[in-house]
């Protein structure tokens, strides 16, 4: 079964990308605009998180260099360095904690948390600057796109989302003249050539488009992708991790995060991570529920992923991945690893 899941995985990261590749298209602008912080779904799980955001005295978020201090009961218990404003720690233990934000540039300041339920819990730490200067520091805008090139961009956008590979190149070359090297330009670049396949030159563009542009969480997650598409699971789990810092709430990346670490053999980590996605994806891609049988399996919880296989098939079974819920599921009862189908 292992082989087998292996070979089904490689297989549904690359399907995965067409359906992801047009989501990715329908909010790329509205996702630039919002800061992932304003999310306020939850954390699956028995223990609860806690998600910083460190803004200035506009509300933006601070992108200069800082750490966040965790303290449980006056004791220190982590420490985090900010990563675009953002800090993230858990699993936690329920209780009383005290988060102590220090930024380059700004005062020092603390913000207390009680944690009574197991969720992520969404903490914004308002910083002022410590001299006037500082007063507008904020992390630099991307440049603006002239309306020309904003147009041909819009177009290339509504052609591939149409799947018209074609029309959007066309028009994709012609916001590429008037706005060469242009992150935005270069982030729908990356995915149309996932959508064609094209996954070393997705590659090339995505992290062109990544270095530009480190605070688009899409850019990552399609850079992500590509690696995983390409079989490098190694070189995907770092701007997929890196797109989840920045947008906690995508069951997209947490699923193809989730498929690296299971290919990396970090079953736990696989487990946890495809649990998230399934539960945050709300049926939307219900083959996920595949991969957690695959984790539950690796992990030795053989009758849970038995019963996630069976509920798949109640519920899915006139879909393609039905017959390998099947198939996996008879190879547990017939080595013994399960009582009954």
């Amino acid at each position: 079964m292992h082989s087998a899941n292996l070979q089904w995985g490689r297989q549904a990261a690359r399907s995965l990308i067409t359906v992801l590749a047009c989501a990715f298209l329908l909010s790329l602008f509205t996702a630039y605009a919002q800061e992932s912080a304003s999310d306020t779904s939850v954390f699956r799980a028995d223990r609860p998180h806690i998600s910083l955001t460190a803004r200035n005295s506009t509300g933006e978020v601070i992108k200069a260099a800082g750490t966040v201090k965790l303290l449980h009961d006056g004791i220190l218990a982590d420490q985090a360095g900010l990563s675009h404003g953002r800090a993230f720690f858990g699993p936690l233990s329920f209780g009383d904690y005290t988060l102590v934000v220090e930024v380059t540039g700004f005062k020092p300041i603390q913000k207390d948390v009680s944690l009574s339920v197991a969720m992520r819990y969404e903490v914004d730490a308002n910083l002022q600057p410590d001299s006037p200067d500082n007063a507008g520091a904020a992390a630099s805008a991307k440049p603006l796109l002239a309306p020309k090139a904003k147009e041909a961009l819009d177009k290339a956008l509504k052609a591939l989302s149409a799947s018209k590979l074609s029309d959007s190149e066309k028009h994709l070359d012609e916001a590429a003249k008037l706005a060469p090297g242009h992150p935005d330009v270069l982030y729908v670049q990356g995915v149309l050539l996932l959508k064609q396949q094209n996954w070393a030159q997705a590659q090339n563009a995505l992290e062109k488009a990544s270095q530009m542009d480190p605070t688009n969480a899409r850019a990552f997650s399609a850079l992500g992708m590509a690696f995983a598409d390409q079989g490098k699971y190694d070189a995907a789990v770092t701007p997929l991790e890196k797109s989840l810092q920045l947008d906690p709430a995508s069951w997209e990346t947490h699923y193809v995060l989730g498929q690296a670490y299971y290919h990396r053999q970090q079953y736990d980590q696989a487990l946890t991570t495809s649990q998230l996605a399934l539960t945050e994806s709300k049926g939307k891609a219900p083959e996920i529920e595949l991969l957690v049988a695959q984790a539950l399996t690796a992990v030795g919880k053989y009758e849970d992923a038995a019963q996630a296989l069976r509920d798949f098939l109640k519920h899915y079974g006139g879909r393609p991945e039905a017959p390998t819920a099947q198939r996996w599921l008879d190879g547990l009862a017939k080595n013994g690893k399960i009582h009954s189908n």
